[in-house]
């Protein structure tokens, strides 16, 4: 009889266990009510459209709390907009000290592709600038308390860490042959020493596009080290030699400035980059640049989430943004909360920026996508503002799309 007590007893406690499981990976589950004309689509989300005045038109769930993934990024890039200003471009310094050592300093440019340090070598080639002693990397401008939150560690560009001087998105494009020859796999970029270690880990011939940390680097002396090499390539390629790489080292006080990059793209223009391509990197560079304008450097995760809350206390009211928690700025963490009409008001605020967005059939949207996380958001070509968040395993999106543009797209608001 003891036994079957106990047996049952622990039967319970598993029941339970497996309960709080569920609920923990499906939060607001138990408090999602029927979608009327959506069942079918909808069992766990909800979903809304609202005139150009902002008034909605239709809706479910409005006030629901679920996981937004990318679809945050709209928060993201209004902040840095509000923030930094749509023309603000981000800069990279150059210092040279007494002994010929050249500092490269970087403050989080999300752009710095291996055209734009093309554009970098020809100018300081023009300053005079016939070799370096040592090139070091300087990313004391950011001081982050930990990895992005809810980046994992894959070998897949979106877990690509961010740094303060980061080049190409801290991902690699590398080409191996049958023969298992490598090569770059852009023809923008030299071929790396970091690429013969990393082809290993992509297939076994063909294309590959991998993170920096796809072996599970350390993500601070792994960007360095990838920036140097990238650095010194295409600077030997424009007549500058470089004897060696030193690696990260903070300025010296005494090394004179050579040369600040202002990057050939504004905000705006990266912006629209990063929603087409829904870059987890980009937008949380420009997430933590927001926090240390405002805040000073370095620049940190705090305080980002800090400027970020006070724009959505502006722009939202204080009241409903407390309806939204960020605490990344891409839409990886699960962390991130918030309903239909906290995004709808966003959106709303949203519209001078509108153009950033990814157009489909006259659709402007922004997709967010976990693993059982499905949402859009954007404006139909009528100009009214929808919002579908899914936080369901099947992934529906499109038909409530669909179903949407039949019923609201049409008609002049």
């Amino acid at each position: 009889m003891l036994s079957l007590c106990l047996i049952k007893l622990y039967r319970s406690r598993l029941f339970l266990l497996l309960l709080s499981f569920f609920i923990a990976c499906w939060p607001a589950y138990s408090r999602a009510a029927p979608c009327p004309g959506m069942q079918a689509l909808i069992n766990n989300g909800a979903y809304a459209v609202a005139e150009t005045s902002g008034k909605i038109t239709a809706g479910c769930n409005l006030d629901q709390s679920l996981v937004p993934a990318s679809i945050i990024k709209i928060a993201t890039v209004l902040t840095a907009m509000q923030v930094l200003g749509p023309s603000y471009r981000f800069h990279t310094d150059f210092y040279l000290d007494a002994k010929n050592n050249l500092y490269i300093k970087g403050f989080g440019d999300p752009a710095l592709v291996s055209e734009e340090i093309i554009l970098i070598a020809t100018r300081l080639q023009a300053l005079g600038l016939r070799s370096v002693a040592t090139l070091f990397v300087d990313d004391s401008a950011f001081a982050l308390e930990g990895p992005t939150p809810g980046r994992a560690n894959s070998n897949n560009p979106y877990d690509a860490p961010v740094a303060a001087l980061a080049v190409n998105f801290n991902s690699i494009a590398i080409f191996k042959d049958k023969r298992g020859s490598i090569a770059s796999g852009e023809t923008q970029t030299p071929t790396l020493p970091l690429m013969h270690e990393l082809a290993r880990l992509g297939p076994a011939a063909g294309h590959m596009r991998l993170n920096i940390c796809s072996d599970g680097a350390e993500p601070q002396g792994r960007s360095a080290r990838y920036a140097g090499e990238l650095f010194r390539a295409l600077f030997q390629q424009a007549g500058i030699r470089v004897e060696k790489l030193g690696g990260n080292r903070t300025t010296p006080a005494d090394a004179q400035l050579l040369y600040l990059h202002e990057n050939s793209k504004n905000l705006e223009e990266i912006s629209a980059a990063l929603m087409h391509s829904s870059s987890n990197f980009m937008a949380n560079l420009v997430f933590l640049q927001a926090g240390a304008k405002r805040k000073g450097l370095p620049a940190t995760w705090q305080k980002a989430r800090t400027v970020m809350q006070e724009e959505l206390n502006i722009l939202l009211g204080s009241e409903m943004a407390k309806s939204i928690r960020v605490v990344e700025g891409s839409g990886l963490s699960r962390e991130n909360h918030t309903s239909v009409r906290v995004m709808l008001t966003l959106l709303q605020r949203f519209r001078p920026y509108r153009a950033v967005l990814r157009q489909q059939h006259g659709v402007a949207r922004k997709s967010g996508t976990l693993t059982g996380v499905y949402n859009l958001a954007g404006y139909l070509p009528n100009g009214r503002a929808y919002v579908i968040m899914l936080n369901q395993p099947k992934n529906t999106r499109d038909s409530v799309l669909t179903r949407l543009q039949q019923h609201y797209g049409r008609r002049a608001p």
